[in-house]
Protein backbone atom coordinates (compact mmCIF):
# COMPACT_ATOMS: atom_id res chain seq x y z
CA UNK A 1 0.00 0.00 0.00
CA UNK A 2 1.30 3.30 -0.98
CA UNK A 3 -1.01 6.73 -0.39
CA UNK A 4 0.22 9.75 -0.74
CA UNK A 5 -1.72 12.92 -0.05
CA UNK A 6 -0.02 17.02 0.46
CA UNK A 7 1.43 16.10 3.67
CA UNK A 8 1.54 12.49 4.05
CA UNK A 9 2.24 9.21 2.88
CA UNK A 10 0.97 6.11 3.99
CA UNK A 11 2.66 2.73 3.42
CA UNK A 12 4.06 -0.46 4.98
CA UNK A 13 6.04 -0.82 8.11
CA UNK A 14 9.10 -1.97 8.35
CA UNK A 15 10.93 -3.51 11.25
CA UNK A 16 13.36 -0.21 11.08
CA UNK A 17 10.46 2.06 12.11
CA UNK A 18 10.39 0.01 15.83
CA UNK A 19 11.91 2.91 17.42
CA UNK A 20 9.25 5.22 16.49
CA UNK A 21 6.37 3.15 16.89
CA UNK A 22 8.09 2.79 20.55
CA UNK A 23 8.53 6.75 20.79
CA UNK A 24 4.58 7.11 19.09
CA UNK A 25 2.89 4.51 21.62
CA UNK A 26 3.85 5.80 25.10
CA UNK A 27 2.36 9.20 24.97
CA UNK A 28 -0.61 10.07 27.77
CA UNK A 29 -3.57 9.98 25.20
CA UNK A 30 -2.41 6.64 23.80
CA UNK A 31 -2.08 5.39 27.53
CA UNK A 32 -5.41 6.97 28.03
CA UNK A 33 -7.63 6.12 24.63
CA UNK A 34 -6.23 2.80 23.62
CA UNK A 35 -3.72 1.41 26.01
CA UNK A 36 -3.33 -1.80 24.10
CA UNK A 37 -1.70 -0.23 21.81
CA UNK A 38 1.52 1.15 23.75
CA UNK A 39 4.60 -0.85 23.46
CA UNK A 40 6.87 -0.23 26.50
CA UNK A 41 9.68 -1.09 24.24
CA UNK A 42 11.53 -2.06 21.35
CA UNK A 43 11.63 -4.85 21.31
CA UNK A 44 7.48 -5.45 22.15
CA UNK A 45 7.10 -2.55 18.88
CA UNK A 46 9.65 -5.03 16.50
CA UNK A 47 7.09 -7.99 17.60
CA UNK A 48 4.02 -6.25 16.39
CA UNK A 49 5.65 -4.97 13.33
CA UNK A 50 6.64 -8.56 12.37
CA UNK A 51 2.82 -9.59 12.85
CA UNK A 52 1.51 -6.25 11.64
CA UNK A 53 3.15 -6.85 8.03
CA UNK A 54 2.21 -10.58 8.17
CA UNK A 55 -1.11 -9.39 7.60
CA UNK A 56 -0.70 -7.63 4.24
CA UNK A 57 -1.92 -8.77 0.85
CA UNK A 58 -4.68 -10.03 3.04
CA UNK A 59 -8.50 -9.10 3.83
CA UNK A 60 -8.40 -11.02 7.10
CA UNK A 61 -6.76 -8.04 9.17
CA UNK A 62 -5.62 -6.28 11.24
CA UNK A 63 -4.45 -4.12 8.28
CA UNK A 64 -2.07 -1.01 9.70
CA UNK A 65 -0.11 1.09 8.37
CA UNK A 66 2.11 3.61 9.32
CA UNK A 67 1.36 7.47 8.38
CA UNK A 68 4.67 9.59 7.68
CA UNK A 69 5.33 12.86 6.92
CA UNK A 70 6.57 13.33 3.47
CA UNK A 71 8.52 16.73 4.16
CA UNK A 72 10.83 14.91 6.34
CA UNK A 73 9.81 10.87 6.78
CA UNK A 74 8.99 11.38 10.23
CA UNK A 75 6.81 8.81 11.32
CA UNK A 76 3.51 10.46 13.06
CA UNK A 77 1.25 7.85 13.63
CA UNK A 78 -0.97 5.03 11.94
CA UNK A 79 -4.15 4.27 10.31
CA UNK A 80 -5.93 1.18 10.34
CA UNK A 81 -8.87 -1.24 9.67
CA UNK A 82 -9.71 -3.97 12.01
CA UNK A 83 -12.22 -6.39 11.97
CA UNK A 84 -14.81 -6.64 14.56
CA UNK A 85 -16.25 -10.17 16.09
CA UNK A 86 -19.70 -9.74 14.18
CA UNK A 87 -17.87 -9.17 10.54
CA UNK A 88 -17.46 -5.34 10.21
CA UNK A 89 -14.64 -3.52 10.26
CA UNK A 90 -13.18 -0.58 12.40
CA UNK A 91 -11.21 2.24 11.40
CA UNK A 92 -8.42 3.03 13.77
CA UNK A 93 -5.93 5.95 13.74
CA UNK A 94 -3.04 7.25 15.94
CA UNK A 95 -1.20 10.68 15.68
CA UNK A 96 1.69 11.18 17.89
CA UNK A 97 1.09 13.68 20.84
CA UNK A 98 3.61 16.99 18.93
CA UNK A 99 1.44 16.09 15.62
CA UNK A 100 -1.64 16.34 17.00
CA UNK A 101 -3.93 19.71 16.16
CA UNK A 102 -2.62 20.19 12.58
CA UNK A 103 -5.19 18.19 10.63
CA UNK A 104 -2.99 14.56 10.39
CA UNK A 105 -5.22 12.29 11.47
CA UNK A 106 -8.67 13.72 9.08
CA UNK A 107 -5.77 13.80 5.94
CA UNK A 108 -4.84 10.24 6.58
CA UNK A 109 -7.98 9.13 7.64
CA UNK A 110 -9.64 10.93 4.64
CA UNK A 111 -7.18 9.34 2.28
CA UNK A 112 -7.21 5.42 3.62
CA UNK A 113 -10.97 5.07 4.00
CA UNK A 114 -12.46 4.60 0.93
CA UNK A 115 -9.45 2.69 -0.98
CA UNK A 116 -9.02 0.20 2.80
CA UNK A 117 -13.04 -0.38 2.59
CA UNK A 118 -12.76 -1.75 -0.67
CA UNK A 119 -9.36 -4.15 -0.12
CA UNK A 120 -11.99 -5.63 2.72
CA UNK A 121 -15.12 -5.89 0.72
CA UNK A 122 -17.15 -3.68 3.09
CA UNK A 123 -19.36 -0.50 2.28
CA UNK A 124 -19.93 0.31 5.92
CA UNK A 125 -17.03 1.20 8.80
CA UNK A 126 -17.19 1.86 11.87
CA UNK A 127 -15.66 4.41 14.03
CA UNK A 128 -15.20 3.96 17.44
CA UNK A 129 -14.17 5.88 20.34
CA UNK A 130 -14.46 6.86 24.09
CA UNK A 131 -17.14 9.98 24.81
CA UNK A 132 -14.20 12.25 26.05
CA UNK A 133 -11.95 11.65 23.49
CA UNK A 134 -13.27 14.76 21.93
CA UNK A 135 -10.65 14.67 18.95
CA UNK A 136 -10.90 11.29 17.86
CA UNK A 137 -14.65 11.93 17.43
CA UNK A 138 -14.02 15.51 15.42
CA UNK A 139 -11.88 13.28 12.95
CA UNK A 140 -14.35 10.91 12.46
CA UNK A 141 -17.24 13.24 12.06
CA UNK A 142 -14.87 15.59 9.76
CA UNK A 143 -14.55 12.22 7.29
CA UNK A 144 -18.17 11.68 6.60
CA UNK A 145 -18.61 9.05 9.61
CA UNK A 146 -22.43 9.45 11.22
CA UNK A 147 -23.31 8.96 14.68
CA UNK A 148 -25.42 5.48 15.57
CA UNK A 149 -24.61 5.50 19.16
CA UNK A 150 -23.43 7.45 22.70
CA UNK A 151 -23.33 6.02 26.22
CA UNK A 152 -23.12 3.22 28.13
CA UNK A 153 -21.40 0.53 26.08
CA UNK A 154 -17.93 -2.20 26.29
CA UNK A 155 -14.92 -0.92 25.46
CA UNK A 156 -12.04 -3.12 25.59
CA UNK A 157 -13.92 -5.24 28.15
CA UNK A 158 -14.70 -2.15 30.48
CA UNK A 159 -18.17 -0.57 30.53
CA UNK A 160 -17.21 3.18 29.62
CA UNK A 161 -18.93 5.78 27.86
CA UNK A 162 -18.64 4.91 24.01
CA UNK A 163 -19.23 6.67 20.92
CA UNK A 164 -20.05 5.04 17.46
CA UNK A 165 -20.66 5.90 14.20
CA UNK A 166 -20.74 4.43 10.93
CA UNK A 167 -18.69 5.82 7.33
CA UNK A 168 -20.40 4.35 4.26
CA UNK A 169 -19.37 4.52 0.96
Amino acid sequence: MKIETERLLITEFTLEMAEDVHKNSLDEDNRRFVPDEVFETVEDAKETIEFLTSQYGGTEGPLVYPVLLRSDGANIGYVQMVPMEDGTWEIGYHVAKEYTRKGYATEAVKAFLPGAAKMVGTDAVLGICLSENVASKHVLQKCGFETVFEGLGDYQGEERNVYKSVWRS
